[in-house]
């Protein structure tokens, strides 16, 4: 197939006369251009050229290129003048988050932020995030707020606690609190992106619970989706719950999460609380 390039080659060797001249015009070896020229007559099925010891002659078919590859060419310039006044493309916010991020949330966020700029999602562990932040891989984070995190551009978006899901038709829907007792006979589904997984799991056996498990997934959305269709009950934040589902209070069950964006060092402005991107994430997580 014949390039622009092929074109190009072509009429500097037909305006200069000579390989050496073109190839300093386009900035190139003299054998490059040799082999490019070789490279089109064979395209061409016929020679352009009539190559004398000082310089090149069109040949009959040479001749009755010029006039396209010059017609060609002109296109070529005038496709690109007219983007020279448009305006560059918006490069996207690259923004990371930890799984346990109800699905939801995240498509607010996307959906509030999209208005502002393009952007891509990330989904890794709290490491995996904090790593790319620092190596500049993405641009802000969601995740799980550190102490040590006030000593870096970020902001709390938002804190809350834990609570045992069950599908609305669970018999023990309807409690205002439920002891670990209430539970030691019910099947569980296990979140494995659970942030408190270990804990949880210690949280039970100490209170002599050791329930079977129906289902063990980093799924979230399958987790949930599990739980509503009546198979099994299982323990996440407050934030997770959707339509179908409800959240009861475990008694002495206290654990918390705080959920902050981080950005890079370099981009403290996207944590300002007035910022876009703040905005768009309170939203997501109203």
């Amino acid at each position: 197939m014949i390039k622009r390039a092929h074109l190009r080659q072509f009429l500097a060797l037909v305006e200069t006369g000579n390989f050496t001249r073109a190839a300093e015009r386009l900035g190139v070896s003299q054998p490059t251009l040799s082999a490019a020229i070789a490279e089109l007559e064979r395209m061409a099925g016929t020679l352009l050229f009539q190559r004398e010891r000082r310089q090149v002659r069109l040949t009959e078919a040479g001749a009755k290129l010029v006039s396209h590859a010059r017609a060609i060419e002109r296109e070529f310039r005038a496709a690109e003048a007219a983007f020279d006044n448009a305006p560059a493309p918006l490069v996207p916010m690259r923004l990371g988050m930890i799984p346990s991020i109800a699905t939801s949330t995240l498509a607010n966020i996307a959906r509030a932020w999209a208005e502002v700029q393009p952007i891509t999602l990330a989904e890794g562990t709290d490491a995996e995030l904090r790593r790319k932040l620092g190596e500049g891989q993405i641009d802000a984070i969601i995740t799980l707020l550190r102490p040590e995190d006030a000593n870096r551009p970020s902001v709390m978006l938002l804190e809350e606690g834990y609570r045992l899901l069950m599908g609305q038709g669970h018999r023990l829907a309807g409690a205002a609190l439920v002891d670990a007792r209430d539970v030691a006979s019910e099947t569980m589904i296990a979140r494995r992106s659970c942030e408190i997984l270990s804990e949880t799991s210690r949280w039970f056996t100490q209170r002599g619970v050791r329930p079977p498990f129906f289902l063990r997934s980093a799924n979230d959305d399958r987790c949930l989706e599990m739980v509503r269709a009546g198979m099994g009950v299982t323990t996440a934040p407050q934030s997770l719950v959707r339509e179908g589902i409800i959240p009861v209070p475990l008694v002495d069950y206290d654990f918390k999460r705080t959920l902050g964006l981080i950005a890079g060092r370099d981009r403290p402005d996207l944590t300002d609380p007035d910022h876009p991107l703040v905005r768009a994430c309170r939203k997501g997580f109203v």
